[in-house]
């Protein structure tokens, strides 16, 4: 069970259309994965969030959504991790 749905992203874009279903599917996935490797949680984990902590992973992959949706072409992956550690500090272990 994915934590965003492709309606949800879909909102948060403001996209209304069907066109570009495939790759905002896409981009959840990324968000999905760059924002567990970052908090280093197993895939159990990740999808196994505390109320508290899912609030803060879903809003985490909005905005990783958001920005690869909107920078495609020129996205500097290096600010996205940063701003993500930035988010997610407070629930990244510290280790595997």
């Amino acid at each position: 069970m994915a934590l965003i749905t492709l309606e949800e992203a879909k909102k948060y874009l403001r996209v209304d259309y069907s066109d570009e279903d495939g790759l905002i599917g896409s981009l959840i996935s990324a968000a999905a994965k760059l924002v567990q490797d970052i908090t280093r949680q197993s895939d159990e984990e990740f999808l196994a969030n505390e109320d508290s902590d899912e609030s803060r992973v879903r809003l985490a992959m909005l905005y990783t959504i958001a920005y690869l949706y909107e920078h495609r072409e020129d996205a500097d992956h290096h600010a996205l991790t940063l701003t993500l550690r930035s988010l997610l500090f407070g629930i990244r272990k510290e280790g595997f």
